[in-house]
């Protein structure tokens, strides 16, 4: 399993609109990238406002993914004006 992580950054200036995400932004993001699933962190503590995880049952489905998020990745000015950083990792267990 691979695992995309979207991490975007808290700052003073920052604005991030958590209903948006949560409904048009990631049924853009099912649709486009296809992943087997997905969950979304909201930040308590930490560097991040919020993380978003997305799930692909290899690192194939995760390449495809990626070539289609065009869509998903313009999409990101009408929810927030934070800077992302992208983590990827295979998930070892859980």
């Amino acid at each position: 399993m691979i695992k995309v992580s979207v991490m975007y950054q808290k700052g003073d200036d920052v604005t991030f609109d958590m209903d948006y995400y949560k409904t048009t932004h990631m049924g853009i993001v099912d649709r486009t990238m296809k992943p087997s699933s997905r969950a979304i962190d909201s930040g308590v503590d930490g560097p991040y406002i919020a993380v978003g995880n997305l799930f692909f049952d290899s690192m194939d489905a995760m390449k495809a993914g990626m070539g289609a998020a065009g869509e998903a990745l313009s999409d990101i000015p009408n929810f927030t004006n934070a800077e992302t950083a992208v983590q990827i990792s295979e998930v070892v267990d859980g």
